[in-house]
């Protein structure tokens, strides 16, 4: 999967790097000759085929930047888990380069081995460069070769892989540790053959049964040719005995023999293993794809009844074409021994499996052994990685919309704020100002949640007693489940204070009880509990610790469908949903999540199928402390009493045009004096003039050129009293390390109204 990946996204940067070569001339070449045509049509449609073509270089940069990304990150993962591989691995170049190898190649070699591949395999065996050449045009062609080699140790396997263009993975196995099928465990009697019936190698059981190193296998069968799926007599050294003997094809000129009981015979005189007791899971199929047999291995994992009319198609699933059409192809004999991750039909739980597929022939019928090896831990992984992989590009996404997004709701609700200061609560446009505003106060609430599933979002702590803040929602509440659903409160008395964001706590609570509603299509009742809770000793839930402590707890508990156990781990994950896909987007309970984080809380969830759920959030009791309150922001929506005239020289930065006309304006409203700046250079070009007093710094952090905090360090050089406020439609933590970056520097966060902006500068300069 992760080949395939780094593959991919190197590919996909060349092509693009191809692309510009092939366009770029021609849009420098239709933008420089439109001029030059008398016709204005012909000028026109010259001119915007220039301008589409470099609109599509530009998307396609991007989409460039983010392949070379996703290969870099890919072949580091890669290395970390070539790392961890016990057998020698080692990365080349198309020629003799080493550019990895990890400790299982690296050990015991000298320092040349390390860096040309002819040197390292030099110390295996003699020969090594005709057999890199050939491997690497091999695989070259048909993406993966593998080559035995006899050495005095043992046998060697050596595959090559070609990863992308120009790097090859090497894999080095010793076959008489490590047999290649993975269908006999080293109880099973195993040999690997070559040409001409050469015994290439022999597993310690093999040899135990012979009491021997056998050299070809007329020494071993007496009555030659094997047939694969009959028996034969073996020769032993405690005599003759009869073994059912298995042919499986291993690669060019190599096959592996399996000395397998009768079917009707226990293993008497051998191991005492049957293919009923054998310690793989294994399952022998038709090429047509009916299941013949399977041990007590595989119906473990399959989990299910099997007989003579069960199809593999019915236990396995997820291999995206027909499971049919893979096993023909493997009858075949094309992609054997290449393993497959299948999702098995089991009920009561999640499971995948790695599938091998080794072909037998048996007479004149073909069959194939597969071989399971759970991977469910292993997919975890993968799906885990390609979630953060998400996680990451749609947090940046989010930090980018909410910027552009919180500029415009600024420069709305600000204007919105200048026209209500001219009209009376009487005057017949009141209303719709006052409608205006709210709507751009919940889109504003909308672009925090849109930041809180990724944990980017500005919270503004205070201390709350959850049983008021449950009281102002009632209503609300009531409105949002209906009339077919009640809702109940029950508090605890006792209940302390916590610190979070009011309106990010109000929006988990509605989240969760919409959740509720929506799993009780008929009807039923929704109970809100709260309790204080004193913890000891550390709480072990769900793979996570809440450490000892006190708490207040909200659980939201309804009498719904319920969520099946194996969908737990999922439902905090962000576009996951178990509703149709025109009733659920996979965002709320990701957001539920997401700010519960952020406070520092916990959230858990409790079902059982047909019987409903209950959702429990952990948050800290809030401990007032001197610093904590000192340090705490002001709450921009605490009123104030502020004078109507007010003095003192603004400096205001900001490259949005409509958010700097609003922010002159509401300032001068209030009697400060202004001073626009659309940029950072401009800003420091004005305060050149010694002769300016200037009070306070407003600017904005994120702008063409410097940024707010770079010319702000700078200025504050020759004018060190004056104050800073920086604004911003990112997070606080668009700052290096979270941190405001000027001492005593106060941050206002984007979206904010008129009110806002003039308590905050009147409370730097008072």
């Amino acid at each position: 999967m992760q080949l395939t990946q780094f593959g991919t996204a190197t590919r996909l940067a060349r092509r693009i790097r191809d692309l510009w070569t092939l366009i770029l001339p021609l849009g420098v070449a239709l933008l420089l000759a439109a001029p030059f045509f008398p016709a204005p049509q012909i000028t026109l449609a010259m001119t915007g085929a220039g301008t589409t073509i470099f609109l599509v270089l530009f998307v396609s940069f991007g989409v460039w930047l983010q392949a070379r990304a996703a290969s870099k990150r890919t072949a580091r993962a890669l290395k970390r888990l070539m790392m961890r591989d016990k057998t020698a691995t080692l990365v080349s170049d198309s020629g003799d380069r080493i550019s990895f190898l990890n400790d299982a190649a690296a050990k015991g070699v000298g320092a040349k081995s390390r860096t040309s591949l002819a040197a390292w395999f030099s110390g295996l065996f003699a020969d090594a460069s005709r057999l890199i050449y050939a491997l690497q045009s091999r695989a070259a062609e048909d993406g993966t070769a593998t080559e035995d080699v006899e050495t005095r140790a043992g046998v060697l396997r050596v595959t090559a892989t070609l990863a992308a263009p120009d790097v090859f993975v090497w894999r080095v196995e010793d076959l008489e540790k490590r047999p290649s099928s993975g269908v006999a465990s080293a109880q099973v009697p195993m040999l690997t053959l070559g040409r001409n019936g050469a015994v290439l190698s022999m597993n310690e059981t093999a040899r135990s049964l012979t009491g021997k190193r056998v050299r070809s296998l007329s020494d071993l069968v007496t009555d030659l040719p094997v047939r694969s799926g009959d028996v034969h007599t073996v020769v032993t050294q405690d005599g003759e005995i009869h073994r059912e003997l298995r042919l499986i094809e291993s690669g060019a000129g190599r096959e592996e023999l399996l000395l397998l009981p009768p079917r009707s015979v226990d293993l008497a005189v051998g191991t005492g293993i049957t293919f009923d007791t054998l310690p793989v899971a294994l399952i022998e199929v038709s090429a047509k794809g009916d299941i013949l047999r399977a041990n007590a291995q595989a119906l473990g994992l399959i989990n299910a009844k099997v007989d003579l009319h069960t199809r593999l198609a019915d236990v396995m699933e997820g291999l995206g074409r027909p499971i049919d059409d893979w096993l023909a192809e493997a009858a075949a004999g094309r992609g054997l021994h290449r393993s497959e991750f299948l999702r098995l039909s089991r009920a009561d739980r999640e499971m995948f499996v790695q599938v091998t597929l080794n072909k037998m022939v048996s007479g004149p019928d073909v069959t194939l052994v597969a071989v399971l090896n759970d991977a469910t831990e292993l997919k975890t992984l993968e799906a885990q990685f390609v979630q953060s992989q998400k996680m990451q590009a749609i947090g940046q996404l989010a930090g980018g919309v909410a910027h552009d997004f919180n500029n415009l709701l600024t420069a709305i609700s600000g204007h919105c704020d200048l026209l209500l200061l001219r009209h009376d609560k009487d005057h017949p446009d009141y209303p719709d100002l006052v409608q205006i505003n709210q709507n751009a106060n919940r889109a504003a609430a909308l672009v925090g949640q849109l930041l809180a599933f990724s944990r980017k979002q500005t919270l503004r702590p205070q201390a709350l007693d959850l049983r008021d803040t449950l009281s102002d929602l009632t209503h609300l509440l009531n409105r949002l489940v209906g009339e077919r659903v009640t809702l109940t409160f029950k508090h605890d008395p006792e209940l302390a204070p916590i610190r979070a964001d009011k309106r990010q706590l109000e929006q988990v609570i509605m989240n969760l009880v919409v959740n509720a509603r929506d799993s009780m299509p008929s009807g039923g009742a929704i109970r809100i509990e709260t309790l204080a809770l004193d913890l000891d000793q550390p709480l072990e839930r769900d793979r996570t610790v809440v450490p000892p402590g006190r708490y207040a707890t909200v659980k939201v508990i309804d009498h719904g469908v319920g969520i099946p156990q194996d969908k737990q781990q999922k439902i905090f994950e962000p576009f996951y949903s178990s509703k149709k896909p025109s009733e659920g987007t996979g965002l709320g309970l990701s957001t539920v999540y997401g700010i519960v984080k952020q406070t520092g809380g916990f959230v858990f969830v409790d079902s059982v199928s047909g019987h409903g759920s209950c959702f429990t959030i952990f948050l800290p009791i809030h401990v007032a402390t001197a610093r904590m309150d000192a340090a705490s922001p002001e709450d921009p929506h605490k009123t104030q009493t502020l004078p109507l005239r007010d003095d003192g020289v603004v400096l205001l930065v900001e490259d949005e045009a409509p958010v700097r006309a609003f922010a002159a304006r509401a300032l001068r409203l209030r009697g400060y004096t202004v001073i626009e700046a659309e940029n950072a250079e401009a800003a420091l070009e004005a305060l050149e003039d010694p002769r300016l007093k200037v009070d306070v710094f407003v600017t904005d952090v994120v702008m063409p050129g410097l940024d707010g905090p770079t010319w702000v360090q700078q200025a504050l050089k020759s004018r060190p009293d004056t104050k800073v406020i920086f604004v911003s439609g990112y997070a606080e933590d668009v700052f290096k390390n979270g941190q405001v970056p000027v001492d005593d520097a106060v941050f206002l966060q984007k979206p904010f109204s008129l009110m806002e902006l003039t308590e905050t500068v009147h409370g730097r300069l008072h």
